[in-house]
Protein backbone atom coordinates (compact mmCIF):
# COMPACT_ATOMS: atom_id res chain seq x y z
CA UNK A 1 0.00 0.00 0.00
CA UNK A 2 1.11 3.73 -0.68
CA UNK A 3 1.79 5.73 1.92
CA UNK A 4 -0.90 8.36 2.20
CA UNK A 5 0.69 12.16 1.10
CA UNK A 6 -1.47 14.98 2.63
CA UNK A 7 -1.15 18.11 0.37
CA UNK A 8 0.80 20.97 1.55
CA UNK A 9 -2.14 23.27 1.03
CA UNK A 10 -4.47 20.91 3.44
CA UNK A 11 -1.25 20.73 5.67
CA UNK A 12 -0.94 24.10 5.86
CA UNK A 13 -4.63 24.94 6.62
CA UNK A 14 -4.41 22.39 9.20
CA UNK A 15 -1.34 23.99 10.70
CA UNK A 16 -2.46 27.18 10.57
CA UNK A 17 -4.78 27.50 13.93
CA UNK A 18 -2.29 25.60 15.72
CA UNK A 19 0.34 28.07 14.70
CA UNK A 20 -1.95 31.06 15.57
CA UNK A 21 -2.95 29.63 19.31
CA UNK A 22 0.79 29.61 19.66
CA UNK A 23 1.41 32.23 18.90
CA UNK A 24 -1.42 34.21 20.95
CA UNK A 25 0.03 32.43 23.69
CA UNK A 26 4.13 33.26 23.43
CA UNK A 27 2.90 36.80 22.77
CA UNK A 28 1.24 38.06 26.03
CA UNK A 29 -0.23 41.02 27.34
CA UNK A 30 1.25 43.79 25.94
CA UNK A 31 0.41 47.39 26.22
CA UNK A 32 0.68 49.64 22.36
CA UNK A 33 1.71 53.64 23.16
CA UNK A 34 2.61 57.13 21.11
CA UNK A 35 4.91 59.47 21.88
CA UNK A 36 5.36 63.08 20.48
CA UNK A 37 8.62 65.42 20.57
CA UNK A 38 9.20 68.17 19.42
CA UNK A 39 12.76 70.50 18.92
CA UNK A 40 12.92 73.88 17.39
CA UNK A 41 15.83 74.92 15.02
CA UNK A 42 16.42 78.38 13.55
CA UNK A 43 16.49 78.11 9.89
CA UNK A 44 19.51 78.60 7.50
CA UNK A 45 18.29 78.33 4.02
CA UNK A 46 15.68 80.19 2.19
CA UNK A 47 13.61 79.27 -0.59
CA UNK A 48 12.62 81.67 -3.19
CA UNK A 49 10.38 81.74 -6.02
CA UNK A 50 10.59 84.64 -8.43
CA UNK A 51 8.65 85.03 -11.84
CA UNK A 52 8.93 87.23 -14.77
CA UNK A 53 5.64 88.26 -16.16
CA UNK A 54 5.78 89.13 -20.23
CA UNK A 55 2.47 90.11 -22.49
CA UNK A 56 2.75 90.86 -26.10
CA UNK A 57 0.99 90.61 -29.21
CA UNK A 58 2.43 87.12 -30.33
CA UNK A 59 3.47 84.20 -28.30
CA UNK A 60 7.03 85.00 -29.74
CA UNK A 61 7.48 88.09 -28.54
CA UNK A 62 6.48 87.73 -24.82
CA UNK A 63 9.12 84.66 -24.36
CA UNK A 64 11.60 86.63 -25.78
CA UNK A 65 10.94 89.94 -22.99
CA UNK A 66 10.42 87.44 -20.60
CA UNK A 67 13.64 85.52 -21.16
CA UNK A 68 15.51 88.86 -21.76
CA UNK A 69 14.66 89.82 -17.75
CA UNK A 70 15.29 86.29 -16.32
CA UNK A 71 18.55 86.28 -17.82
CA UNK A 72 19.22 89.10 -16.28
CA UNK A 73 17.88 88.11 -13.40
CA UNK A 74 20.02 85.00 -13.35
CA UNK A 75 22.90 86.93 -13.90
CA UNK A 76 22.93 89.33 -11.17
CA UNK A 77 22.11 86.39 -8.80
CA UNK A 78 24.76 84.79 -9.71
CA UNK A 79 27.03 87.60 -9.44
CA UNK A 80 26.03 87.92 -5.44
CA UNK A 81 27.25 84.53 -4.60
CA UNK A 82 24.25 82.22 -5.46
CA UNK A 83 25.40 78.94 -7.00
CA UNK A 84 24.46 77.54 -10.46
CA UNK A 85 23.37 74.24 -7.88
CA UNK A 86 20.97 76.79 -6.08
CA UNK A 87 19.19 78.08 -9.22
CA UNK A 88 16.33 75.93 -10.65
CA UNK A 89 13.60 77.23 -13.56
CA UNK A 90 10.73 75.58 -11.88
CA UNK A 91 8.13 77.04 -14.36
CA UNK A 92 7.34 78.20 -17.79
CA UNK A 93 4.32 78.96 -18.61
CA UNK A 94 2.68 80.60 -22.10
CA UNK A 95 -0.66 81.77 -22.44
CA UNK A 96 -2.98 82.76 -24.88
CA UNK A 97 -5.32 85.62 -23.67
CA UNK A 98 -8.46 86.76 -24.68
CA UNK A 99 -11.50 89.47 -24.03
CA UNK A 100 -14.95 87.86 -23.99
CA UNK A 101 -17.71 90.34 -25.60
CA UNK A 102 -21.69 89.52 -25.58
CA UNK A 103 -23.63 89.01 -28.95
CA UNK A 104 -26.59 90.12 -30.04
CA UNK A 105 -28.16 86.46 -29.56
CA UNK A 106 -27.30 86.60 -26.05
CA UNK A 107 -24.04 84.67 -26.91
CA UNK A 108 -20.55 85.12 -26.13
CA UNK A 109 -17.53 85.32 -28.80
CA UNK A 110 -14.01 85.31 -27.55
CA UNK A 111 -11.12 87.17 -29.52
CA UNK A 112 -7.36 86.82 -29.25
CA UNK A 113 -5.69 89.65 -28.16
CA UNK A 114 -2.22 88.63 -27.41
CA UNK A 115 -0.14 86.29 -25.22
CA UNK A 116 1.13 85.71 -21.41
CA UNK A 117 4.55 84.06 -20.80
CA UNK A 118 5.67 83.46 -16.85
CA UNK A 119 8.90 82.17 -16.54
CA UNK A 120 9.42 80.78 -12.43
CA UNK A 121 12.90 80.28 -11.52
CA UNK A 122 13.38 78.42 -7.82
CA UNK A 123 16.30 80.50 -5.78
CA UNK A 124 18.45 78.38 -2.84
CA UNK A 125 20.03 81.33 -0.40
CA UNK A 126 21.86 80.21 1.99
CA UNK A 127 22.44 83.21 3.81
CA UNK A 128 19.90 83.86 5.18
CA UNK A 129 20.76 87.79 6.00
CA UNK A 130 21.10 88.63 2.48
CA UNK A 131 17.10 87.40 1.51
CA UNK A 132 16.04 90.66 1.41
CA UNK A 133 18.65 92.09 -0.94
CA UNK A 134 18.16 89.30 -3.00
CA UNK A 135 14.28 90.12 -3.71
CA UNK A 136 15.23 93.69 -3.89
CA UNK A 137 17.46 93.17 -6.72
CA UNK A 138 15.03 90.37 -8.55
CA UNK A 139 12.40 92.67 -8.42
CA UNK A 140 14.57 95.90 -10.10
CA UNK A 141 15.20 93.54 -13.02
CA UNK A 142 11.78 92.53 -13.73
CA UNK A 143 10.24 90.23 -11.28
CA UNK A 144 7.14 91.05 -11.20
CA UNK A 145 5.07 87.89 -9.64
CA UNK A 146 5.99 85.42 -6.80
CA UNK A 147 7.75 86.10 -4.16
CA UNK A 148 6.87 83.35 -1.84
CA UNK A 149 9.74 82.74 0.72
CA UNK A 150 10.05 79.58 2.95
CA UNK A 151 12.59 78.99 5.41
CA UNK A 152 13.87 75.36 6.21
CA UNK A 153 17.06 73.65 7.44
CA UNK A 154 20.17 72.19 5.16
CA UNK A 155 20.93 69.91 7.81
CA UNK A 156 18.19 69.22 10.49
CA UNK A 157 18.99 66.15 11.61
CA UNK A 158 20.39 67.47 15.08
CA UNK A 159 16.80 68.80 15.80
CA UNK A 160 14.84 65.67 14.82
CA UNK A 161 17.18 63.21 17.01
CA UNK A 162 16.40 65.55 20.01
CA UNK A 163 12.60 65.08 19.14
CA UNK A 164 13.40 61.84 19.20
CA UNK A 165 14.60 61.64 22.29
CA UNK A 166 11.41 63.25 23.66
CA UNK A 167 8.97 61.73 21.78
CA UNK A 168 10.56 57.79 23.64
CA UNK A 169 10.48 59.61 27.09
CA UNK A 170 6.64 60.77 26.20
CA UNK A 171 5.52 57.44 24.80
CA UNK A 172 7.35 55.60 28.43
CA UNK A 173 5.70 58.07 30.59
CA UNK A 174 2.63 57.44 29.11
CA UNK A 175 3.71 53.50 29.33
CA UNK A 176 4.45 53.58 33.35
CA UNK A 177 1.65 55.66 34.33
CA UNK A 178 -1.07 53.79 32.28
CA UNK A 179 0.36 50.00 34.06
CA UNK A 180 0.40 51.63 37.19
CA UNK A 181 -2.77 52.74 37.17
CA UNK A 182 -4.13 49.61 35.81
CA UNK A 183 -2.53 47.65 38.91
CA UNK A 184 0.52 45.71 36.20
CA UNK A 185 3.98 46.05 36.04
CA UNK A 186 5.84 47.52 33.01
CA UNK A 187 8.02 45.00 30.84
CA UNK A 188 10.77 45.31 28.38
CA UNK A 189 10.39 47.28 25.34
CA UNK A 190 8.90 44.76 22.28
CA UNK A 191 9.08 47.33 19.06
CA UNK A 192 9.88 51.26 18.59
CA UNK A 193 8.96 53.23 15.10
CA UNK A 194 8.97 56.47 14.66
CA UNK A 195 7.13 58.69 12.12
CA UNK A 196 8.19 62.34 11.48
CA UNK A 197 6.03 65.13 11.43
CA UNK A 198 8.13 67.64 10.76
CA UNK A 199 6.33 71.17 10.29
CA UNK A 200 7.19 72.09 6.88
CA UNK A 201 9.04 75.59 5.84
CA UNK A 202 5.97 78.11 6.00
CA UNK A 203 6.05 80.22 2.98
CA UNK A 204 5.60 84.33 3.69
CA UNK A 205 4.50 86.86 0.55
CA UNK A 206 7.78 88.88 0.08
CA UNK A 207 7.20 92.62 -0.97
CA UNK A 208 9.23 94.47 -2.94
CA UNK A 209 11.12 97.07 -0.60
CA UNK A 210 10.58 101.00 -0.58
CA UNK A 211 12.69 103.24 -2.71
CA UNK A 212 14.57 104.76 0.15
CA UNK A 213 14.57 101.19 1.75
CA UNK A 214 17.46 99.23 2.89
CA UNK A 215 16.32 96.00 1.54
CA UNK A 216 12.77 94.41 2.50
CA UNK A 217 12.96 93.20 6.15
CA UNK A 218 12.35 89.52 6.39
CA UNK A 219 12.72 87.32 9.84
CA UNK A 220 13.15 84.14 9.41
CA UNK A 221 11.97 82.56 13.15
CA UNK A 222 12.23 79.03 14.10
CA UNK A 223 11.18 75.94 12.44
CA UNK A 224 9.44 73.12 14.88
CA UNK A 225 10.27 69.60 14.09
CA UNK A 226 8.12 66.86 15.22
CA UNK A 227 8.39 63.59 16.14
CA UNK A 228 5.89 60.71 16.66
CA UNK A 229 6.65 57.15 18.26
CA UNK A 230 5.01 53.94 18.29
CA UNK A 231 6.18 51.73 21.40
CA UNK A 232 4.87 48.16 22.68
CA UNK A 233 5.88 47.16 25.71
CA UNK A 234 5.53 43.86 27.68
CA UNK A 235 2.94 43.52 30.27
CA UNK A 236 4.55 41.35 33.38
Amino acid sequence: MKPFVLPLAAALALAAPSLAQAQSVTEGPRIVVTGEGEASLRPDLALLTLSVLREADTAGEALAQSSAAMREVIAALKAMGVADRDLQTSGLQIMPRYVYEDTPDRGQTSRLIGYQVVNTLAVRVRDIARVGEVIDKAVSLGVNQGGDVAFTSDDPEAALDEARKAAVTDATGKARLLSEAAGVKLGRVLEINDTMVAMPPVPVLAKAAAADAESTPIEPGENAYRVQVNMIFELN
